[in-house]
């Protein structure tokens, strides 16, 4: 039959206000729609059925859906920072201005060139790009590898900044209620009425779920619903709230649209929800499924509920002459809501052999044919519905007669949205009487207290004929998920499943025989469900086809994953005003404004800004930084060392968590005293270091690198969480809550004595590894006898509020002394000098303590710690694992940091061996000449001995192998 355009009907639109135009462009049309439209609602009225292409082959797709189940109509919507890709259209509303443009198709939407995958779809199975590099095929991979690569992804990428605000909030209830329909409002009245903080969560703009549109009376139910908890203080409605994710102990994400699209309102688009619940209820609702024939992907085949969707809700005819195609009673509503609305009817196509419940009864008395036991053999058309041609559904498939129609509303069943219900370990149950997994309430997702936190409720629940007053006596739903039942293979080649992806259900069936078995693995082998509508349409069908293909039952086969978030968040509402100069907040220390006004060349160190070096006028960084040294060696310096990881360890059994985490003993150091210590991974890798300070009996203080400390505080918790459950440990990292200034040099002790302070700073009696607590110009304050510079050195730690005071006092007592502020660059080149090793220059991830000398910090006494049994694998023992030693320059150049040392002969990639690679590279003005560290092999039985490093340029550094320690070897600078 010739195509009648979609249209808007005379009557009805429930959520229209049909004296509002709205002017929207669509690929550069000017169309108008009304006020209370969706973007699908829009187009359909403007005859606009083809809504988008295909993934993969290409081919003419419209909306099938109504909600966020959506997987074809897709579109990009607006411009410059303002564009965003895969905006569904079944639930974007229209506001004035929008421009929308078709997605995955070129020149156009109607002249496609991507169509020709279509005619070649018989070279493209499922799986064949795996199968096309399975072995190296030169011509294959740079033929078709690059035409893979720039096909994949759907939609463009936005390149301008987003302009839109966003923010987000935080809330918490007894009770949070996700769905507005009939089953959550009743739930809500029933929980606010007994006195609890209630809050509910409807994704769409309007209450009532499919209440109002599937039955006679539902808007006047949910209205008085309403209106009774309007009246009450202790209940928030929010709608346009999508909860997306619920994880464990009732936390909940949900995503709130304040103004979306619509830059006018000046407020933040959206609003990204954190929400702490007593408990949830899931009054999710349920998601049709389609019906797999042949063809049913042609534009105006549609759900039947998302046909009298756009009819009730938009007064939007999707086309004049319907045909329903169903295996259930429900469909039925969409007959006698279209016939209602004026459409014609063709026929109801069930592939049930008997129809005898209330709704089926109710078409027939409008004299629509009812069609039991028969099947879609075929849908006719291309970008258009233009007819059915019918069959049996069981039996020998043969056409027995076609029928015109511009509109195929089918209905597969029902699927209970059960995915918050699982994201946080709800389990499900398969309902073999209804076709559908619902949640299994014997295994409920459990709260912190170990009882069940979350309840299913209504459709969400499989409950789909709980509508109170407003049920309807149904028949039981036969499942079907081919039709007819003995399609041929030509046919089922040409049945969808998942209609984004180009999935069929020929190709679920090459799965299984090619070895699939797990439908896990099935998913990426066909990419079933991992479009933009993460399988809500196509998940059950497939694994229900899986199932049959391998000869077992469908709970044997199982689902996917259900993974947040249940729809796609903008990642602007994720990060909200974690944008710009705040993606990631700058940390800052108490005396980092004084650095600024002293003339700081900053240096940034992990979310921290350090001060690299002070340059002074006439001064480069290099310059600056050799003053800095000489400064400290000769008289006195202060460096900040605030950012340095601080983390307390205290309770019953600290001392054995601490033995486990660190190579050496801290158990049994003195309360008064620090120990330096290594801490390894599981692997036996060096991964942080830093000194340890005994508080008290039952606490410890843990210094760790200042990029280490959240790092390695949550490695501690890891541990403590997850495998030494029950060992009586707290940890806090306290960083930012104190001040630490280094104040090291000859001149270090004089210093402190002058600004006043009540610790006795004598050798004697502060010894280095020592610390103190007391008073510093009247401050509370620890010292710590620690030295990273190799001169005498004294950490002072105070309340970060009163860290820039004590550090002014320092610098204006310190004139005298010829105080100098040094930054990290001198730091490390002093600890070069004095060969201490630094996490991330002398390690890589792959360094054991070993290598790098440190064995005298590995306990030979306890039995255990964490990296221990992985020292012993052979290849950690191997005598010729690069060692560290010193490096002296025979040219005096500075050799550079990573220059490789080759040895003789090649590997088997035909380049030069290499023996060893610099760590650490400096020029040092103390002694007046460069210095390095590096791992060579061998290196320390290899004293005198001379190595060689290319350079690019290809000249050759050469440079002799020392001992590590190059400044005061004995250590007696440390003691002043």
């Amino acid at each position: 039959m010739s195509r009648t355009a979609p249209f808007r009907l005379a009557q009805g639109g429930r959520l229209i206000d049909r004296a509002f135009q709205v002017p929207f462009r669509f690929d550069g049309r000017h169309l108008r729609g009304l006020q209370g439209d969706t973007l699908a609602s829009a187009l359909l009225a403007n005859g606009q059925a083809m809504m988008g292409r295909s993934f993969k082959y290409h081919r003419p797709r419209g909306a099938v859906a109504s909600g966020a189940e959506e997987p074809n109509a897709l579109f990009g919507l607006g411009q410059g920072g303002r564009f965003e890709p895969n905006q569904r259209a079944t639930t974007t509303s229209l506001l004035p201005g929008m421009v929308l443009r078709s997605q995955n198709c070129w020149p156009s939407l109607d002249a496609d060139i991507g169509a020709i995958n279509n005619w070649l779809s018989p070279m493209l199975p499922a799986g064949f790009y795996y199968k096309t590099f399975i072995h190296p095929r030169p011509f294959w991979k740079h033929v078709f590898e690059p035409i893979i690569r720039r096909s994949a992804g759907l939609g463009k990428a936005p390149t301008d900044a987003d302009p839109d605000r966003y923010e987000q909030a935080y809330a918490f209830a007894d009770l949070v209620v996700v769905g507005g329909g009939v089953a959550g409002l009743e739930a809500a009245r029933d929980a606010a009425a007994d006195g609890k903080q209630v809050i509910v969560l409807e994704q769409n703009p309007v209450w009532g779920g499919r209440t109002p549109v599937d039955h006679d009376g539902g808007e006047a139910v949910v209205e008085a619903l309403l209106t009774d908890l309007r009246s009450r203080k202790n209940v928030t409605l929010r709608r346009n709230t999508m909860a997306t994710g619920l994880y464990d102990h009732g936390y909940l994400i949900a995503r709130e649209a304040l103004a979306d699209h619509d830059p006018n309102q000046g407020i933040p688009r959206q609003r990204l929800w954190r929400i702490r619940a007593g408990h949830v209820i899931t009054a999710t609702g349920a998601l049709e499924r389609p019906l797999s024939f042949a063809c049913n992907d042609v534009p105006g085949v549609m759900l039947a509920s998302a046909v009298r969707d756009f009819i009730v809700n938009y007064g939007v005819a999707p086309g004049k002459r319907i045909v329903v195609v169903t295996n259930n009673d429900d469909a039925y509503r969409t007959a006698l809501i279209a016939q209602k609305a004026g459409l014609e009817v063709v026929a109801v196509v069930d592939a049930r052999p008997t129809a005898d419940g209330e709704l089926p009864q109710a078409v027939r008395a409008l004299n629509i044919p009812v069609k039991t036991g028969s099947a879609i053999y075929k849908v006719k058309g291309g970008r258009n519905v233009d007819g059915v041609a019918l069959c049996k559904q069981a039996g020998d498939p043969h056409v027995t007669e076609t029928l015109d129609c511009d509109v195929v509303a089918m209905s597969g069943g029902w699927s209970p949205v059960v995915h918050l219900w699982s994201h946080c370990g709800g389990k499900l149950n398969w309902d073999e009487a209804e076709a559908m997994f619902r949640p299994n309430p014997e295994r409920p997702p459990l709260g912190a207290d170990g009882q069940g936190n979350v309840t299913a409720v209504g459709a969400a629940n499989g409950d789909l004929r709980a509508a109170g007053d407003l049920e309807s006596r149904e028949q039981p739903t036969m499942p079907v998920w081919v039709m007819p039942q003995n399609a041929s293979y030509k046919q089922r080649s040409k049945m969808w499943l998942d209609y984004q992806n180009d999935v069929k259900v020929s190709d679920v069936e090459l799965a299984a025989r090619e070895g699939y078995a797990s439908v896990e693995h099935t998913k990426r082998y066909t990419t079933l469900g991992m479009a933009t509508d993460q399988g809500k349409v196509s998940n059950i069908n497939g694994l229900a086809i899986l199932s049959k293909s391998l000869n077992q039952p469908i709970p044997a086969t199982g689902t996917t994953t259900f993974r947040p978030p249940y729809t796609p968040l903008t990642l602007a509402t994720i990060a909200a005003d974690a944008r710009g100069d705040a993606f990631q907040p700058l940390r800052k220390t108490p005396m980092h404004t004084w650095h600024e006004k002293n003339g700081v060349s900053w240096e940034p160190v992990g979310h921290w800004r350090r001060a690299y070096c002070y340059p002074q006028a006439g001064e480069d960084r290099h310059a600056a930084v050799n003053r800095e040294i000489l400064a400290v060696r000769r008289g006195v310096g202060t460096l900040d060392a605030s950012t340095l990881g601080k983390i307390v360890v205290k309770g019953p059994d600290a001392g054995k968590f601490l033995d486990m985490l660190y190579t050496n003993v801290m158990s049994s150091l003195p309360v008064g005293k620090c120990r330096y210590g290594l801490m390894c991974s599981e692997n036996g890798f060096l991964m942080d270091d830093g000194v340890v300070v005994r508080l008290t009996e039952d606490s410890w203080l843990c210094h760790t690198t200042t990029g280490g400390a959240e790092r390695i505080h949550g490695h501690m918790e890891d541990w403590l969480q997850c495998e030494w459950w029950d060992w009586k440990v707290y940890t806090a990292n306290l960083t930012e809550q104190y001040a630490q200034i280094a104040v090291a040099g000859p001149k270090a002790r004089d210093l402190i004595q002058k600004i006043g302070t009540d610790i006795d700073l004598s050798q004697e009696a502060l010894p280095f590894m020592a610390w103190a607590e007391g008073t510093i110009a009247g401050v509370t304050a620890r010292i710590f006898r620690i030295s990273f510079s190799g001169e005498l050195s004294y950490e002072i730690a105070v309340p970060a509020n009163r860290g820039l005071e004590i550090w002014e006092k320092l610098h204006e007592a310190g004139r005298e002394f010829g105080i100098t502020p040094y930054g990290t660059e001198a730091m490390h080149v002093m600890r070069a000098e004095k060969g201490y090793i630094m996490i991330g220059d002398e390690t890589d991830g792959t360094i054991i303590p070993q290598d790098l000398g440190l064995g005298w910090a590995i306990s030979k006494k306890k039995a255990d710690y964490l990296g221990k049994r992985a020292q012993s694998r052979s290849h950690m023992t191997d005598k010729s694992r690069w060692q560290l030693v010193g490096l002296e320059s025979l040219d005096g150049r500075v050799i550079p940091d990573g220059a490789l040392a080759i040895d003789q002969g090649t590997n088997a990639n035909g380049q030069k061996k290499t023996q060893g690679r610099v760590t650490s590279s400096y020029y040092s003005p103390t002694l007046d000449r460069p210095i390095a560290m590096a791992l060579v092999r061998h290196g320390p039985d290899r004293m005198g001995q001379e190595l060689e490093f290319p350079m690019p340029s290809g000249e050759v550094l050469k440079a002799r192998i020392t001992d590590p320690v190059f400044y005061d070897k004995e250590g007696s600078r440390l003691n002043g």
